[in-house]
């Protein structure tokens, strides 16, 4: 209760100032959704493999359920995770919203509940998702749109109906900040030069040079503009790179630009796809990229990337997932994923079993604990058990 006898909530005290819009209006996404995944996604190669790579992988890990410290190897919950909807798999579902948080930086899920139990999942396109922020600052409701229809989620209820997963953005209050957006000048470069060479591939690789006047006197007014028009409407541009003159009498050929050798041209859009790639954390060999040098050997490349780039990410994805969806059960029930069962760390896997095996001075249930295992006799294990 508070000094003047009114009962006191607990709430964030700058929740308020979280958004400058007349309360209960949406807060557009600042970015735009279509032209990331289109430049980025589907039309370069070191970003669509790149988030491929991440989302296939994240969405293989293998589901847990605990109720406390117990595992629970069967329960509607893990039902659900296998199968969210008719014409999804668990691991099909999580791939699109591992991809939507990395093209986008924002994911959305509904639940569909029936009775109040969960029953159904399905993953939501974020760029027809606004927030709709409450009196606190923190989201009360979210609006989808198609079209010209819009669905209101309110959140109430146990769970609530959308969970909304976002990339750390450290200028908005509500929407993530997509991988993507960090690489956009790289991006922009690895586009430019792939579109650069197959110009110039298209004509005939020929270099770009001058027009200079070898005739008598000088080009009139009218010569010099309609020449100047013709060069800028037909001959420059990536599209038009390389592509052949037709010179009149008087005028000469000279050429001026570099060649694409000189401008170290190959480096710089390798250059360009490293820091694309260091953008999703995906390490370059991996993806092919030439030049990089950071990691001895494949195997170590892959271990990294599963440690520094793919277990992050399920970790707060099932922990997100797991606060949302095991409330509807009970307080006590987590998700956790079997890191055992990922191949690409099975060289860790077996050094720390190498390892705890030689300690001599553990019991065999220490020994199951410190390897991620429960002791194999719950009432009556420990040192006394094996004494």
């Amino acid at each position: 209760m508070g000094i003047f006898g009114t009962r006191e909530q607990k709430a964030s005290r700058v929740g308020r100032l979280m958004t400058i819009e007349p309360l209960g209006r949406a807060a557009w996404t600042p970015r735009d959704y279509a032209s990331l995944a289109r430049e980025g996604f589907a039309k370069n190669a070191i970003v669509y493999r790149s988030v491929r790579m991440i989302a296939e992988a994240a969405a293989s890990a293998p589901w847990l359920l605990y109720d406390g410290e117990q595992e629970i190897e069967r329960h509607p919950l893990l039902d659900l995770l296998r199968r969210p909807n008719p014409a999804q798999s668990g691991a099909a579902l999580m791939e699109v919203l591992y991809g939507h948080l990395l093209v986008a930086g924002n994911a959305y899920l509904e639940v569909v509940a029936l009775d109040g139990a969960p029953r159904e999942l399905f993953s939501l396109r974020p760029d027809r998702m606004k927030v709709v922020p409450g009196p606190d600052g923190w989201p009360q409701a979210f609006e989808y749109s198609a079209g010209a229809r819009t669905v209101r989620f309110a959140q109430e209820g146990t769970p609530p109906p959308i969970l909304h997963l976002s990339l750390f953005h450290p200028l908005d209050d509500h929407y993530g900040f997509a991988p993507i957006e960090a690489a956009q000048t790289s991006l922009d470069i690895h586009n430019a030069a792939g579109a650069w060479s197959k110009a110039l591939l298209d004509n005939a690789a020929r270099p770009s040079g001058a027009l200079v006047y070898t005739g008598e006197g000088h080009l009139s007014d009218e010569q010099f503009e309609r020449l100047k028009a013709e060069l800028e409407d037909g001959y420059t541009g990536a599209r038009n790179a390389g592509r052949p003159l037709l010179l009149e009498g008087g005028l000469d050929w000279k050429t001026m630009a570099m060649s694409p050798r000189d401008m170290d041209f190959i480096e710089a859009k390798n250059q360009a796809a490293r820091e694309i790639a260091l953008a999703f954390g995906v390490p370059p060999m991996l993806l092919g990229i030439p030049g990089d040098s950071t990691y001895s050997n494949y195997r170590e490349a892959n271990r990294a990337f599963w440690r520094q780039t793919v277990l992050p990410l399920v970790n707060r994805t099932v922990q997100a997932m797991g606060n949302w969806l095991g409330a509807a059960w009970g307080p006590t029930l987590r998700l956790g994923f079997d890191a055992d069962q990922i191949e690409a760390l099975s060289v860790e896997r077996e050094a720390l079993w190498d390892r705890v095996a030689k300690a001599d001075f553990l019991t065999r249930d220490e020994k199951r604990i410190a390897v991620g295992y429960g002791i194999d006799n719950p009432e009556g294990g420990g040192a006394a058990a094996d004494e």
